[in-house]
């Protein structure tokens, strides 16, 4: 499909953007679909923010303790120009103040008085730094923790989500806000806790010190809090949206980028490398220009407080120069004023100046709360027990059982009813979509039915949790998924503490011995992502063992025979049918050879049974099945006489 350019697609971005201001919405969530969304409040993401520090609060607060006692003590220093300058540089000196006298010697000279002074404020010092640096290593060590924590808890629930809403964020989505997004959550520790309280024990410590001086500078001072919280309120709020849209962009580059990867092959066979490289300039070109919106957002910030600060500071200093030529002030009231004021606007303007890439991480918190308000996939009714595989038969009865896919309108299958008995093979034929895999995925649980419901030995399986009654599962897809890791990995990820004669026995029954036996370190080979290493066969093979060494009550084989050679399937035709003994199976294949032996056949037409029995009942009944096998059995004819 051809890709609109950036320009295109930025103009209707703005048209969008402006819609949504109408509306008093931000937007949250617009450039992607992410479920229900709302827009939180400042103070609402605070105390959802506290909410996530739970089991890093204490750490937190000793960090806030630590910072407080060094920004007082670093407030001390200062005041030394004064007594430096007034008490031992002037001449004459001014004399010492009755509550200074206290402390010292009589016999103290100016030199004695200059050099302890400098020790004390060397002493201040290096308490200062110690306690700074043991505070901020708790507020570093929290931000790493709460890091690790948050993500693997917006991995875990995105785990959990149902498995249309997993594909809609696609993989690399789901990666990049597990990244981006959770992982810049943990940087509020400084942006919104430490730097911020930092900020203000600093500026009321300076506001403190200039009331003793002169308390008509301390009101100087408070009137730029005003200004502060005005372009906070009116301005940087609306910046917050903007980064939370940038997020998703970016989000979706990422899902479409590792979608691209992921099919190389498909696009090297169509020739399209130009066209998925133009699909990405184009979004990265239209993440750049909202990236230049938002620039130009924060310049405004930066160049008020660019104004308001060096006004401001020239404003104090006349005012400060006016009282020393009065003779209101002494030379080291001065000198300690332009100190103090230098630590009265610092802090102004670092949160002036942080409070971009503070909305920026509170955008990230506002999509990390969407994503965790989602509800997960149902885990069962109220109630619902725990079962132990040992004490299932293996009974499934489908019972008037409906399913439409979440969002559309028509229905798949349309009350399908029928009993597979404990121990029994089931297969389903049909056409192409005719609601075969729907079928095996409502069985896997994978999703709940629209209407009816499937029984386990005769129970709602919705009264057993989902986790327990996973564990009685096994399935083999036409598809095969393997992780990058190793033969012996990816086999003994279907059985935890598996052991290596378990192993052997899997790999025995799927008739995969020989060629894992030829690999260069057999089983602890390597076989890259997804077995790109392994042929399609090998790959199925190496699934099949992985299924059965789960050693399950129910066990879904989708094709998983189809893309195996003649000589392979016959041998592992011979192992499934003593492994599937016992064993309540669905198979869907296409080739009698797989579905003959099966104690009920399911003929589905358009998400309806509309024939079932075994292979001899339906063959002497005429219809759809019989159809099937002799347009099988005249194919293979046809194959074999060919020259």
């Amino acid at each position: 499909m051809p890709t609109a350019s950036s320009r295109t697609r930025y103009q209707a971005y703005l048209k969008e953007l402006e819609q949504r201001r109408d509306k008093n919405s931000p937007g949250a969530g617009t450039v992607q679909s992410e479920g229900k969304v709302r827009q939180r409040s400042f103070w609402q993401l605070l105390k959802e923010f506290w909410r996530q520090l739970a089991e890093h609060r204490g750490k937190v607060i000793l960090a806030l303790a630590t910072l407080t006692i060094s920004t007082l003590l670093g407030l001390l220093p200062p005041a030394s120009t004064k007594f430096a300058i007034d008490y031992v540089l002037t001449d004459p000196p001014e004399p010492v103040p009755a509550w200074a006298r206290v402390w010292l010697p009589t016999d103290l000279t100016r030199m004695g008085l200059l050099w302890l002074i400098a020790s004390t404020v060397c002493c201040i010092t290096l308490a200062r730094t110690v306690v700074h640096l043991w505070g901020r290593w708790y507020a570093t060590k929290a931000v790493n923790m709460v890091q690790a924590d948050i993500r693997r808890r917006v991995f875990e629930h995105t785990m959990e989500l149902p498995l249309h809403r997993i594909q809609e964020l696609k993989s690399g989505g789901a990666t990049s806000l597990i990244r981006e997004d959770a992982g810049g959550i943990a940087d509020l520790i400084f942006n919104m806790l430490y730097n911020p309280w930092q900020a203000i024990i600093q500026l009321a410590g300076s506001l403190a010190v200039l009331v003793l001086v002169d308390w008509r500078l301390m009101v100087g001072g408070m009137l730029l809090l005003p200004a502060v919280w005005l372009t906070h309120r009116t301005w940087i709020h609306r910046v917050r949206p903007l980064y939370k849209d940038i997020r998703s962009r970016r989000q979706q580059i990422d899902s479409t980028t590792t979608e691209t990867f992921g099919g190389i092959r498909i696009v090297r066979t169509f020739a399209r490398n130009k066209s998925e490289a133009n699909r990405f300039t184009s979004g990265t070109h239209l993440l750049a220009r909202q990236q230049l919106m938002v620039w130009w957002s924060t310049r405004v910030i930066e160049v008020v407080w660019d104004v308001i600060i060096p006004l401001s500071s020239t404003g104090l200093l006349l005012y400060g120069g006016w009282q020393i030529l009065n003779q209101d002030l002494t030379l080291g009231d001065l000198m300690m004023f332009l100190v103090y004021l230098t630590m009265l606007l610092g802090p102004i303007a670092s949160i002036a100046s942080s409070a971009m890439s503070f909305q920026n991480n509170l955008a990230g918190l506002d999509r990390v709360l969407d994503l965790l308000e989602e509800a997960t996939e149902s885990t069962g009714n109220e109630g619902a027990a725990e079962i132990i595989p040992g004490n299932v038969a293996g009974e499934i009865r489908f019972d008037g059982v409906s399913f439409r896919y979440p969002g559309a309108e028509q229905e798949v299958l349309h009350e399908i009813s029928f009993t597979a008995a404990a121990g029994s093979t089931v297969a389903l034929v049909g056409r192409s979509g005719a609601g075969k895999t729907t079928l095996c995925n409502l069985v896997a649980r994978f999703y709940e039915p629209s209407g009816g419901k499937i029984l386990l030995d005769g129970n709602d399986i919705r009264d057993i949790r989902l986790h327990a009654f996973r564990r009685l599962l096994g399935v083999v897809e036409q598809d095969v998924f393997l992780f990058d890791g190793t033969v012996r990995d990816n086999i003994a990820y279907g059985k935890r503490r598996a052991t290596d004669e378990d192993i052997a026995v899997a790999i025995q029954a799927a008739a995969a011995s020989e060629f894992v036996e030829a690999l260069p370190d057999g089983v602890n080979t390597w076989i890259g992502e997804r077995g790109v290493k392994l042929s399609g066969g090998q790959r199925q093979r190496l699934a099949i063992a992985r299924a059965l060494l789960a050693d399950p009550r129910i066990l879904i084989l989708d094709e998983a025979t189809s893309n195996l050679d003649s000589e392979s399937e016959r041998l592992i035709q011979n192992s499934l049918r003593r492994l599937l003994h016992g064993r309540t199976a669905f198979v869907i294949a296409h080739r009698l050879s797989t579905i003959a032996h099966a104690d009920l056949i399911l003929v589905l037409e358009n998400g309806r049974i509309v024939e079932s029995g075994t292979h001899s009942q339906l063959l002497e009944r005429g219809g759809h099945y019989q159809r099937m096998v002799v347009l099988q059995t005249e194919d293979v004819h046809d194959k074999a006489t060919t020259p």
